[in-house]
């Protein structure tokens, strides 16, 4: 089938009351013994997050705003795949799909969608203005959960470029961070018909030995960031890509688990002070944790990691255009000989001020100059 079907979101309130019931259980073990955020996430800030959560949050409000984006299903290769569709009033406009990681959603995206679909209305250009196509990943959000092995990144690369085809679009641009940027960069490399350039805030890297007994202080700082992930954050990342079906029961079964689990990305992954609240609202954060928490896909999302996680280093090499624009507080770091390995016309470069690994989340500004700025080089 390839229609595209119309998506409206309406939760049951059974589904809310349920929530709020199972928040009311929760079993809560005893707070961690030190004063930080590296035995995970620190009970007092799970508990006000929960609290926050059965109280005061709305989830109508979030619902409402996917709802008048315009949401969408169609199936590919025997899934159903789930994207927001927004077409910008500019004749300019060029189309652009963005692509979300884990533990993130759409909603990412949401603060950048009208002033990279509708710039003038947002102080900006007509030339700048992009169609944007936003899909959830197979396994997360309302996407549909493969059945089977084989939806690793470069089978939804391939179902991206049938969608912008399906869409109508002959000509357009890709970006992403995250499971986002290595699909990105992935399709790139396989470059498929209408894919005109990209642009990622998180670039591959692929450093010989020789990059990585380098001197130059871009080159340590990137040596450094991989030794702290491997070293203190990167334990989801293993039981994801070894185990997703273990811990999918408690992701899936526990709302509690389940906001901890990436309420700690949330915490490690931002540019903030302390707390992950200094960068990202608790609304956001929710509003995020839903789209995991209403489809029950701890485990289909997570399952990403098993079929792909040995990929990430191979991607490219990329000859199509590409941009990057790096961001300070990012997991990792890879300087631009690194990343130059994979894309091999990188035609912008920039180190933003600011933000960490959720780019367009944290920083949507910062992240609607960067995407305007690089495919100015590419229209």
């Amino acid at each position: 089938m390839s229609a595209i079907r119309p998506f409206h979101l309406a939760v049951p309130e059974t589904a809310l009351e349920d929530l709020r019931r199972r928040l009311a259980g929760t079993r809560w073990p005893e707070r961690e013994t030190v004063a930080d955020w590296s035995q995970g996430t620190p009970l007092s800030a799970i508990q006000d997050l929960v609290s926050y959560w059965a109280e005061g949050y709305d989830w109508r409000a979030c619902e409402a705003r996917l709802n008048a984006l315009g949401q969408f299903l169609t199936e590919i290769d025997g899934l159903d795949i789930h994207f927001l569709h927004v077409r910008s009033p500019h004749a300019e406009a060029v189309p652009l799909i963005l692509t979300h990681g884990w533990p993130g959603s759409v909603i990412e995206f949401l603060e950048v969608i009208g002033p990279l679909a509708d710039p003038v209305a947002h102080g900006g250009l007509a030339r700048d203005a992009f169609h944007l196509v936003v899909p959830s990943l197979p396994g997360y959000g309302f996407s549909g959960k493969p059945q089977a092995t084989g939806w690793g990144v470069e089978r939804i690369g391939q179902a991206w470029a049938a969608l912008m085809r399906r869409l109508g679009y002959e000509r357009w641009f890709a970006q992403g961070g995250d499971w986002g940027g290595i699909i990105t960069t992935t399709m790139a490399g396989r470059a498929p018909a209408g894919l005109a350039g990209i642009h990622t805030n998180m670039p591959l890297a692929r450093p010989s030995a020789e990059d990585k007994a380098s001197a130059d202080p871009a080159v340590r700082a990137a040596r450094e960031a991989g030794q702290r992930y491997q070293a203190w954050d990167s334990g989801y990342a293993k039981i994801q890509s070894t185990r997703p079906q273990t811990i999918g029961y408690a992701l899936v079964d526990s709302p509690v688990a389940l906001a901890a689990w990436i309420y700690e990305k949330m915490g490690s992954w931002t540019d903030n002070a302390g707390s992950p609240l200094d960068a990202l609202s608790r609304d956001a954060i929710l509003d995020n944790i839903m789209l995991y928490w209403l489809p029950a896909n701890g485990a289909s999302a997570a399952r990403l990691y098993w079929e792909s996680f040995g990929a990430i280093g191979t991607a490219g090499p990329v000859t199509l255009p590409a941009g990057v624009s790096t961001f300070p507080r990012e997991i990792t770091k890879a300087p631009r000989p690194w990343a130059e390995k994979i894309l091999r016309n990188i035609v912008y470069w920039n180190d933003c001020p600011r933000g960490g690994h959720f780019a367009a989340w944290e920083q949507p500004r910062i992240f609607v100059d960067e995407l305007r700025a690089c495919f100015r080089l590419m229209r």
